[in-house]
Protein backbone atom coordinates (compact mmCIF):
# COMPACT_ATOMS: atom_id res chain seq x y z
CA UNK A 1 0.00 0.00 0.00
CA UNK A 2 0.75 3.76 -0.76
CA UNK A 3 1.43 7.13 1.71
CA UNK A 4 -2.45 7.67 2.85
CA UNK A 5 -1.51 11.02 4.89
CA UNK A 6 0.18 14.05 4.02
CA UNK A 7 4.05 14.52 4.90
CA UNK A 8 2.76 18.16 6.42
CA UNK A 9 1.00 16.01 9.04
CA UNK A 10 3.76 13.56 9.23
CA UNK A 11 5.88 16.51 10.48
CA UNK A 12 3.37 18.24 12.76
CA UNK A 13 3.68 14.62 14.72
CA UNK A 14 6.83 13.99 14.58
CA UNK A 15 8.75 13.25 18.05
CA UNK A 16 12.51 12.46 17.13
CA UNK A 17 13.37 16.36 16.70
CA UNK A 18 14.52 14.87 12.90
CA UNK A 19 12.09 16.52 10.85
CA UNK A 20 12.49 20.20 12.87
CA UNK A 21 13.70 23.74 11.19
CA UNK A 22 15.09 26.99 12.94
CA UNK A 23 12.14 29.70 13.59
CA UNK A 24 13.81 31.44 11.44
CA UNK A 25 13.93 29.32 8.46
CA UNK A 26 11.08 28.36 5.89
CA UNK A 27 10.37 25.61 4.42
CA UNK A 28 10.03 24.42 0.62
CA UNK A 29 9.41 21.83 -1.27
CA UNK A 30 11.63 18.93 -2.40
CA UNK A 31 10.41 19.21 -6.12
CA UNK A 32 10.88 23.16 -5.72
CA UNK A 33 14.86 22.63 -4.88
CA UNK A 34 15.47 19.59 -7.08
CA UNK A 35 14.61 17.17 -10.10
CA UNK A 36 13.55 13.81 -9.38
CA UNK A 37 14.20 10.92 -12.05
CA UNK A 38 12.54 8.01 -11.65
CA UNK A 39 13.64 4.79 -13.36
CA UNK A 40 13.29 2.90 -16.00
CA UNK A 41 11.49 -0.54 -16.67
CA UNK A 42 14.13 -2.55 -18.25
CA UNK A 43 13.06 -5.85 -19.16
CA UNK A 44 14.37 -8.48 -17.26
CA UNK A 45 14.84 -10.95 -20.05
CA UNK A 46 17.87 -9.09 -20.58
CA UNK A 47 19.34 -9.06 -17.42
CA UNK A 48 22.62 -10.74 -16.68
CA UNK A 49 24.92 -11.44 -14.43
CA UNK A 50 27.93 -10.93 -16.48
CA UNK A 51 27.68 -8.49 -19.41
CA UNK A 52 25.99 -5.36 -20.32
CA UNK A 53 26.04 -2.09 -18.42
CA UNK A 54 25.39 -2.67 -14.40
CA UNK A 55 21.67 -2.01 -13.27
CA UNK A 56 20.75 -0.18 -10.30
CA UNK A 57 18.02 -1.84 -8.04
CA UNK A 58 16.31 -1.27 -4.68
CA UNK A 59 18.65 -3.95 -2.97
CA UNK A 60 21.74 -2.54 -4.02
CA UNK A 61 21.48 1.10 -2.95
CA UNK A 62 22.89 0.76 0.54
CA UNK A 63 25.56 -1.37 -1.03
CA UNK A 64 26.10 0.60 -3.48
CA UNK A 65 27.28 -2.05 -5.54
CA UNK A 66 25.18 -4.37 -8.25
CA UNK A 67 25.86 -8.05 -9.76
CA UNK A 68 22.82 -7.15 -12.47
CA UNK A 69 24.02 -5.98 -15.59
CA UNK A 70 21.38 -5.10 -18.50
CA UNK A 71 22.24 -6.48 -21.96
CA UNK A 72 19.78 -4.48 -23.95
CA UNK A 73 19.66 -0.81 -25.49
CA UNK A 74 18.65 1.85 -23.81
CA UNK A 75 18.00 6.29 -22.61
CA UNK A 76 21.66 7.60 -21.64
CA UNK A 77 19.37 10.12 -19.59
CA UNK A 78 18.62 6.90 -17.22
CA UNK A 79 22.61 6.41 -16.46
CA UNK A 80 23.58 6.95 -12.69
CA UNK A 81 27.47 8.13 -12.02
CA UNK A 82 29.41 7.81 -8.62
CA UNK A 83 28.06 9.97 -5.98
CA UNK A 84 24.62 9.92 -7.47
CA UNK A 85 21.93 10.63 -4.38
CA UNK A 86 19.47 7.58 -4.89
CA UNK A 87 15.81 6.81 -3.13
CA UNK A 88 14.65 3.05 -2.96
CA UNK A 89 10.65 3.25 -3.65
CA UNK A 90 9.79 -0.10 -2.41
CA UNK A 91 10.03 -1.46 1.32
CA UNK A 92 12.30 0.78 3.67
CA UNK A 93 12.67 3.54 1.48
CA UNK A 94 16.74 4.33 1.93
CA UNK A 95 18.47 6.56 0.29
CA UNK A 96 22.75 6.74 -0.40
CA UNK A 97 24.69 8.46 -2.40
CA UNK A 98 25.75 5.62 -5.26
CA UNK A 99 29.23 4.49 -4.64
CA UNK A 100 30.06 2.28 -7.62
CA UNK A 101 30.95 3.65 -11.55
CA UNK A 102 28.32 4.54 -14.23
CA UNK A 103 24.79 2.43 -13.89
CA UNK A 104 21.50 2.16 -15.35
CA UNK A 105 18.73 3.20 -13.13
CA UNK A 106 15.70 0.70 -13.11
CA UNK A 107 12.30 1.03 -12.03
CA UNK A 108 11.45 1.71 -8.48
CA UNK A 109 14.38 3.35 -7.60
CA UNK A 110 14.83 7.46 -7.99
CA UNK A 111 17.58 9.69 -8.48
CA UNK A 112 17.31 13.23 -6.90
CA UNK A 113 19.44 16.05 -8.11
CA UNK A 114 19.46 19.54 -6.32
CA UNK A 115 19.69 22.56 -7.87
CA UNK A 116 23.10 23.79 -6.04
CA UNK A 117 22.29 27.21 -6.25
CA UNK A 118 19.28 26.83 -4.28
CA UNK A 119 19.54 24.21 -2.23
CA UNK A 120 23.00 21.69 -0.97
CA UNK A 121 22.57 18.56 -2.24
CA UNK A 122 24.88 17.53 0.78
CA UNK A 123 22.46 18.96 2.92
CA UNK A 124 19.70 17.14 1.05
CA UNK A 125 21.20 13.91 1.69
CA UNK A 126 21.88 14.49 5.17
CA UNK A 127 18.25 15.19 5.72
CA UNK A 128 16.22 12.32 3.69
CA UNK A 129 16.96 9.34 5.56
CA UNK A 130 14.62 11.31 8.56
CA UNK A 131 11.62 12.21 6.24
CA UNK A 132 11.53 9.05 4.21
CA UNK A 133 11.86 7.19 7.77
CA UNK A 134 8.90 9.01 9.26
CA UNK A 135 6.62 8.86 5.68
CA UNK A 136 7.90 4.54 5.63
CA UNK A 137 6.13 4.26 9.66
CA UNK A 138 3.13 6.20 7.97
CA UNK A 139 3.10 4.16 5.02
CA UNK A 140 0.39 0.51 5.77
CA UNK A 141 1.25 -2.59 3.99
CA UNK A 142 0.04 -5.93 3.78
CA UNK A 143 3.44 -6.89 2.51
CA UNK A 144 5.82 -4.26 0.43
CA UNK A 145 5.43 -1.06 1.26
CA UNK A 146 5.63 2.19 -1.81
CA UNK A 147 7.08 4.99 -2.17
CA UNK A 148 5.76 7.65 -5.02
CA UNK A 149 7.65 10.38 -6.58
CA UNK A 150 4.55 12.67 -5.50
CA UNK A 151 5.39 11.81 -2.32
CA UNK A 152 9.19 12.62 -2.24
CA UNK A 153 8.62 16.12 -4.27
CA UNK A 154 6.11 16.94 -1.56
CA UNK A 155 8.91 16.48 1.08
CA UNK A 156 8.93 19.76 2.64
CA UNK A 157 12.34 20.17 3.69
CA UNK A 158 13.62 22.89 6.04
CA UNK A 159 15.08 26.01 4.23
CA UNK A 160 18.09 27.81 5.82
CA UNK A 161 19.76 31.09 4.21
CA UNK A 162 22.60 29.34 1.44
CA UNK A 163 25.08 30.34 3.02
CA UNK A 164 23.76 28.62 5.95
CA UNK A 165 23.46 25.34 4.50
CA UNK A 166 27.07 25.08 3.48
CA UNK A 167 27.95 25.89 7.38
CA UNK A 168 25.58 23.36 8.20
CA UNK A 169 27.35 21.21 6.09
CA UNK A 170 30.74 21.69 7.10
CA UNK A 171 30.09 21.34 10.68
CA UNK A 172 28.06 18.03 10.10
CA UNK A 173 30.83 16.71 8.09
CA UNK A 174 33.77 17.74 10.65
CA UNK A 175 31.76 15.84 13.34
CA UNK A 176 30.42 13.06 11.64
CA UNK A 177 33.79 12.35 10.09
CA UNK A 178 35.34 11.30 13.13
CA UNK A 179 31.90 9.49 14.57
CA UNK A 180 31.79 7.93 11.00
CA UNK A 181 35.28 6.55 11.47
CA UNK A 182 35.02 5.24 14.63
CA UNK A 183 31.50 3.34 13.56
CA UNK A 184 33.53 1.85 11.07
CA UNK A 185 35.95 0.64 13.21
CA UNK A 186 33.48 -0.59 15.44
CA UNK A 187 31.75 -2.66 12.68
CA UNK A 188 35.11 -4.19 11.56
CA UNK A 189 36.04 -5.71 15.04
CA UNK A 190 32.49 -7.22 15.17
CA UNK A 191 32.81 -8.55 11.27
CA UNK A 192 36.52 -10.27 12.88
CA UNK A 193 34.91 -11.54 16.32
CA UNK A 194 31.94 -13.29 14.22
CA UNK A 195 35.07 -14.35 11.69
CA UNK A 196 37.38 -15.59 15.13
CA UNK A 197 34.54 -17.53 16.11
CA UNK A 198 33.96 -19.25 12.86
CA UNK A 199 37.24 -20.54 13.30
CA UNK A 200 37.20 -21.21 16.96
CA UNK A 201 34.33 -23.49 16.03
CA UNK A 202 36.00 -24.98 13.32
CA UNK A 203 39.38 -25.82 15.28
CA UNK A 204 37.41 -27.60 17.91
CA UNK A 205 35.34 -29.93 15.64
CA UNK A 206 38.62 -31.14 13.28
CA UNK A 207 40.99 -31.33 16.72
CA UNK A 208 43.53 -28.48 15.82
CA UNK A 209 42.11 -26.66 19.74
CA UNK A 210 43.33 -30.38 21.97
CA UNK A 211 46.36 -30.76 19.75
CA UNK A 212 48.41 -30.05 22.81
CA UNK A 213 46.01 -31.57 25.15
CA UNK A 214 46.10 -34.91 23.03
CA UNK A 215 50.10 -34.87 23.12
CA UNK A 216 49.69 -35.74 27.28
CA UNK A 217 46.66 -37.57 27.98
CA UNK A 218 45.63 -40.72 26.80
CA UNK A 219 42.06 -41.10 26.98
CA UNK A 220 40.31 -44.67 28.37
CA UNK A 221 38.06 -44.80 25.38
CA UNK A 222 38.89 -43.69 21.95
CA UNK A 223 36.36 -42.03 20.00
CA UNK A 224 35.93 -45.13 17.78
CA UNK A 225 35.03 -47.42 20.89
CA UNK A 226 32.54 -44.73 22.60
CA UNK A 227 30.83 -44.93 19.16
CA UNK A 228 30.32 -48.99 19.67
CA UNK A 229 29.30 -48.09 23.12
CA UNK A 230 27.04 -46.25 21.94
CA UNK A 231 25.96 -48.25 19.09
CA UNK A 232 25.21 -51.38 21.75
CA UNK A 233 23.81 -48.53 24.42
CA UNK A 234 21.15 -47.65 21.60
CA UNK A 235 20.22 -50.92 20.66
CA UNK A 236 19.31 -52.26 24.08
CA UNK A 237 16.86 -49.27 24.37
CA UNK A 238 15.29 -49.82 21.62
CA UNK A 239 15.07 -53.78 22.45
CA UNK A 240 14.01 -52.68 25.72
CA UNK A 241 11.07 -50.43 24.70
CA UNK A 242 9.83 -53.19 22.51
CA UNK A 243 9.45 -56.06 24.79
CA UNK A 244 7.55 -53.05 26.88
CA UNK A 245 5.16 -52.92 24.25
CA UNK A 246 4.83 -56.65 23.87
CA UNK A 247 4.13 -56.80 27.81
CA UNK A 248 1.67 -53.95 27.43
CA UNK A 249 0.04 -55.48 24.24
CA UNK A 250 -0.12 -59.05 26.93
CA UNK A 251 1.65 -60.64 23.67
CA UNK A 252 4.85 -62.83 23.46
CA UNK A 253 7.62 -61.52 21.56
CA UNK A 254 7.67 -62.83 17.95
CA UNK A 255 10.10 -64.94 16.67
CA UNK A 256 13.19 -63.14 15.39
CA UNK A 257 11.81 -59.83 15.92
CA UNK A 258 15.02 -58.82 17.30
CA UNK A 259 16.12 -58.26 13.26
CA UNK A 260 13.90 -55.93 12.93
CA UNK A 261 16.02 -53.02 14.85
CA UNK A 262 16.41 -50.29 12.63
CA UNK A 263 20.36 -50.02 11.40
CA UNK A 264 21.36 -46.30 11.73
CA UNK A 265 23.10 -45.09 8.84
CA UNK A 266 26.43 -44.96 8.58
CA UNK A 267 28.08 -41.84 7.09
CA UNK A 268 29.68 -41.73 4.17
CA UNK A 269 33.25 -40.39 4.79
CA UNK A 270 34.51 -40.55 1.12
CA UNK A 271 34.91 -36.96 0.70
CA UNK A 272 35.51 -36.16 4.45
CA UNK A 273 38.68 -34.89 6.20
CA UNK A 274 40.87 -37.11 8.13
CA UNK A 275 40.78 -37.05 11.48
CA UNK A 276 42.81 -36.98 14.66
CA UNK A 277 44.07 -40.03 16.21
CA UNK A 278 41.51 -41.90 18.14
CA UNK A 279 38.52 -39.92 16.64
CA UNK A 280 36.19 -41.34 14.16
CA UNK A 281 32.98 -40.32 11.96
CA UNK A 282 30.12 -41.36 12.59
CA UNK A 283 26.67 -39.47 11.44
CA UNK A 284 24.39 -37.43 13.23
CA UNK A 285 21.85 -40.51 13.04
CA UNK A 286 24.18 -43.01 14.13
CA UNK A 287 24.73 -41.41 17.94
CA UNK A 288 21.48 -39.62 18.36
CA UNK A 289 17.72 -40.42 17.85
CA UNK A 290 16.15 -37.71 15.71
CA UNK A 291 12.23 -36.56 16.00
CA UNK A 292 10.32 -34.33 14.21
CA UNK A 293 7.54 -32.01 16.08
CA UNK A 294 4.50 -30.70 14.34
CA UNK A 295 1.93 -27.96 15.16
CA UNK A 296 -1.23 -28.49 16.78
CA UNK A 297 -4.39 -28.00 14.69
CA UNK A 298 -4.52 -23.77 15.46
CA UNK A 299 -8.66 -24.39 14.66
CA UNK A 300 -9.23 -25.86 17.97
CA UNK A 301 -8.35 -23.27 20.96
CA UNK A 302 -7.84 -26.69 23.64
CA UNK A 303 -4.78 -27.32 22.02
CA UNK A 304 -3.01 -24.02 23.07
CA UNK A 305 -2.03 -21.99 25.53
CA UNK A 306 -1.46 -25.02 28.17
CA UNK A 307 1.71 -25.61 30.14
CA UNK A 308 3.70 -27.50 27.69
CA UNK A 309 6.66 -25.47 25.77
CA UNK A 310 6.25 -25.61 22.27
CA UNK A 311 9.39 -24.25 19.90
CA UNK A 312 8.74 -22.59 16.68
CA UNK A 313 11.82 -22.74 14.09
CA UNK A 314 11.81 -19.32 14.16
CA UNK A 315 13.07 -19.38 18.40
CA UNK A 316 15.89 -22.08 16.81
CA UNK A 317 18.90 -19.35 16.01
CA UNK A 318 22.09 -20.30 18.12
CA UNK A 319 21.15 -19.79 21.35
CA UNK A 320 20.08 -22.00 24.86
CA UNK A 321 16.06 -21.76 25.03
CA UNK A 322 14.52 -21.15 28.51
CA UNK A 323 11.58 -20.17 27.28
CA UNK A 324 8.99 -20.20 24.73
CA UNK A 325 6.86 -17.43 22.75
CA UNK A 326 3.92 -20.44 22.65
CA UNK A 327 2.33 -23.23 24.95
CA UNK A 328 0.34 -26.22 24.06
CA UNK A 329 -2.01 -28.23 26.36
CA UNK A 330 -1.77 -31.60 26.93
CA UNK A 331 -4.99 -32.42 24.45
CA UNK A 332 -2.86 -30.79 22.01
CA UNK A 333 0.30 -32.96 22.22
CA UNK A 334 -1.67 -36.25 22.03
CA UNK A 335 -3.78 -35.04 19.19
CA UNK A 336 -0.31 -34.16 17.01
CA UNK A 337 2.57 -35.83 15.93
CA UNK A 338 4.89 -33.24 18.35
CA UNK A 339 6.64 -34.59 21.50
CA UNK A 340 8.25 -33.80 24.73
CA UNK A 341 12.01 -33.38 24.04
CA UNK A 342 14.48 -34.22 26.87
CA UNK A 343 16.66 -31.07 28.41
CA UNK A 344 19.84 -30.58 26.48
CA UNK A 345 18.18 -31.42 22.73
CA UNK A 346 19.84 -30.17 20.14
CA UNK A 347 17.78 -28.53 17.48
CA UNK A 348 18.11 -27.76 13.82
CA UNK A 349 15.94 -25.89 11.96
CA UNK A 350 15.03 -27.06 8.87
CA UNK A 351 12.76 -25.03 6.46
CA UNK A 352 13.35 -21.34 5.38
CA UNK A 353 15.10 -19.42 2.51
CA UNK A 354 16.23 -17.00 4.70
CA UNK A 355 18.72 -18.00 8.16
CA UNK A 356 16.30 -20.21 9.76
CA UNK A 357 17.23 -23.44 7.75
CA UNK A 358 20.51 -24.60 9.58
CA UNK A 359 20.46 -22.60 12.73
CA UNK A 360 20.69 -24.71 16.12
CA UNK A 361 19.74 -24.31 19.46
CA UNK A 362 19.81 -26.58 22.51
CA UNK A 363 16.85 -27.06 24.79
CA UNK A 364 17.25 -25.42 28.43
CA UNK A 365 13.96 -26.74 29.41
CA UNK A 366 11.62 -29.77 28.18
CA UNK A 367 9.55 -28.71 25.17
CA UNK A 368 8.26 -29.95 22.08
CA UNK A 369 8.86 -28.45 18.84
CA UNK A 370 7.11 -27.87 14.95
CA UNK A 371 7.49 -29.62 12.07
CA UNK A 372 10.01 -27.06 11.04
CA UNK A 373 13.09 -28.13 13.04
CA UNK A 374 14.49 -31.35 14.65
CA UNK A 375 15.58 -32.00 17.59
CA UNK A 376 18.07 -34.54 18.41
CA UNK A 377 18.19 -36.17 21.68
CA UNK A 378 21.81 -36.14 22.83
CA UNK A 379 21.46 -36.52 26.29
CA UNK A 380 20.52 -40.23 25.83
CA UNK A 381 23.94 -41.02 25.02
CA UNK A 382 27.62 -39.12 27.53
CA UNK A 383 28.10 -36.71 24.72
CA UNK A 384 27.63 -33.45 25.96
CA UNK A 385 24.73 -31.83 23.82
CA UNK A 386 27.27 -28.36 23.36
CA UNK A 387 29.57 -30.08 21.59
CA UNK A 388 26.68 -31.40 18.93
CA UNK A 389 25.61 -27.47 19.03
CA UNK A 390 28.99 -26.44 18.20
CA UNK A 391 29.84 -29.20 15.81
CA UNK A 392 26.18 -27.75 13.87
CA UNK A 393 27.00 -24.18 14.29
CA UNK A 394 30.22 -24.76 12.51
CA UNK A 395 28.74 -26.23 9.72
CA UNK A 396 25.99 -23.55 9.33
CA UNK A 397 26.95 -22.78 5.84
CA UNK A 398 27.10 -26.62 4.99
CA UNK A 399 23.98 -28.08 6.18
CA UNK A 400 22.15 -25.49 4.55
CA UNK A 401 23.58 -26.17 1.07
CA UNK A 402 22.86 -30.04 1.83
CA UNK A 403 18.87 -29.07 1.57
CA UNK A 404 16.19 -30.43 -0.51
CA UNK A 405 13.26 -29.38 -2.61
CA UNK A 406 12.23 -26.99 -5.16
CA UNK A 407 10.43 -24.15 -4.00
CA UNK A 408 11.67 -23.59 -0.35
CA UNK A 409 15.11 -25.73 0.10
CA UNK A 410 14.29 -27.76 3.16
CA UNK A 411 16.13 -30.39 5.13
CA UNK A 412 14.41 -33.46 6.32
CA UNK A 413 14.58 -36.30 8.87
CA UNK A 414 16.87 -38.29 6.79
CA UNK A 415 19.13 -35.72 5.45
CA UNK A 416 19.95 -34.56 9.19
CA UNK A 417 20.38 -38.16 10.08
CA UNK A 418 23.01 -38.68 7.46
CA UNK A 419 24.89 -35.79 8.67
CA UNK A 420 28.87 -36.33 9.39
CA UNK A 421 29.39 -35.94 12.95
CA UNK A 422 33.29 -35.95 13.91
CA UNK A 423 33.39 -38.02 17.54
CA UNK A 424 36.80 -37.71 19.32
CA UNK A 425 36.92 -39.32 22.81
CA UNK A 426 34.43 -38.82 25.93
CA UNK A 427 37.27 -36.98 27.64
CA UNK A 428 38.22 -35.12 25.14
CA UNK A 429 34.79 -33.62 23.87
CA UNK A 430 34.50 -32.51 28.13
CA UNK A 431 37.95 -30.67 27.42
CA UNK A 432 36.48 -28.93 24.02
CA UNK A 433 33.49 -28.03 25.12
CA UNK A 434 35.13 -25.94 28.45
CA UNK A 435 37.59 -24.49 26.33
CA UNK A 436 35.17 -23.55 23.46
CA UNK A 437 32.78 -22.19 26.11
CA UNK A 438 35.29 -20.17 27.74
CA UNK A 439 36.09 -18.40 24.09
CA UNK A 440 32.69 -17.52 23.82
CA UNK A 441 31.63 -16.14 26.56
CA UNK A 442 34.75 -13.67 25.25
CA UNK A 443 33.60 -13.03 22.30
CA UNK A 444 30.34 -12.59 23.32
CA UNK A 445 31.38 -10.12 26.40
CA UNK A 446 33.33 -8.23 23.37
CA UNK A 447 30.37 -7.93 20.79
CA UNK A 448 28.01 -6.42 23.85
CA UNK A 449 30.79 -3.83 24.11
CA UNK A 450 30.67 -3.27 20.74
CA UNK A 451 26.91 -3.04 20.50
CA UNK A 452 26.68 -0.82 23.40
CA UNK A 453 29.76 1.68 21.67
CA UNK A 454 27.55 1.31 18.52
CA UNK A 455 24.40 2.21 19.73
CA UNK A 456 26.13 5.11 21.74
CA UNK A 457 27.44 6.13 18.35
CA UNK A 458 23.83 6.34 16.81
CA UNK A 459 22.45 8.57 19.67
CA UNK A 460 25.22 10.78 19.13
CA UNK A 461 25.04 11.30 15.43
CA UNK A 462 20.75 11.66 15.94
CA UNK A 463 21.65 14.79 18.54
CA UNK A 464 24.34 16.07 16.01
CA UNK A 465 21.43 15.56 12.96
CA UNK A 466 18.70 17.04 15.56
CA UNK A 467 21.40 19.68 16.20
CA UNK A 468 21.77 21.12 12.96
CA UNK A 469 18.23 20.23 11.12
CA UNK A 470 16.70 22.47 14.05
CA UNK A 471 19.43 24.83 13.56
CA UNK A 472 21.24 24.85 16.60
CA UNK A 473 24.33 23.35 15.40
CA UNK A 474 25.97 26.85 13.45
CA UNK A 475 25.37 30.27 14.16
CA UNK A 476 22.80 32.40 12.44
CA UNK A 477 24.54 35.61 10.54
CA UNK A 478 22.24 38.36 9.97
CA UNK A 479 24.22 39.29 6.46
CA UNK A 480 22.92 36.16 5.10
CA UNK A 481 20.21 36.54 2.49
CA UNK A 482 17.12 36.05 4.79
CA UNK A 483 15.45 32.43 3.90
CA UNK A 484 12.13 34.11 3.41
CA UNK A 485 13.88 36.09 0.39
CA UNK A 486 15.43 32.70 -0.80
CA UNK A 487 12.03 30.85 -0.97
CA UNK A 488 10.73 33.94 -3.12
CA UNK A 489 13.81 33.39 -5.27
CA UNK A 490 13.08 29.37 -5.38
CA UNK A 491 9.45 29.99 -6.40
CA UNK A 492 9.85 32.54 -8.73
CA UNK A 493 12.70 30.65 -10.67
CA UNK A 494 10.02 27.39 -10.59
CA UNK A 495 7.41 29.83 -12.06
CA UNK A 496 9.30 30.77 -14.99
CA UNK A 497 10.88 27.44 -15.28
CA UNK A 498 6.57 26.63 -16.20
CA UNK A 499 6.24 29.47 -18.19
CA UNK A 500 9.33 27.80 -20.05
CA UNK A 501 8.02 24.68 -20.20
CA UNK A 502 4.76 25.74 -21.70
CA UNK A 503 5.96 28.09 -24.30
Amino acid sequence: MAFTTTVKEVIACDKTGLLAKHPSWERTLLSEIATILNGAPFDSEMFSNTEGVPLIRIRDIQSGMTSTYYRGTYDESFLVNRGDLLIGMDGDFNSAYWASGHALLNQRVCKITSIETLYSQKLLAYLLPSYLSAINQHTSAITVKHLSSKTIGDIELPLPPRSEQTRIVEKLEELLSDLDAGVAELKAAQKKLVQYRQSLLKAAVEGALTTEWRTTNQPKETGTQLLERILIERRARWEAKQLAKFKEQGKAPPKDWENKYPEPVKPDISDLPELPKGWVWSSIGQCFYVGVGATPSRKEPEYWNGEIPWVSSGEVRFVEITNTKELISRSGLNNSSTQINPIGSVLLGMIGEGKTRGQVAILGIEAANNQNCAAIWVTETDIPPEYVYYWLWSRYEETRRGSSGNNQPALNKSIVEKIPFPLPSLNELHVIVGLVSTSLSQIEDQEAAIKYSLKQSAAQRKNILKAAFSGQLVLQDPNDEPASVLLERIRAEREQQKKTTQS
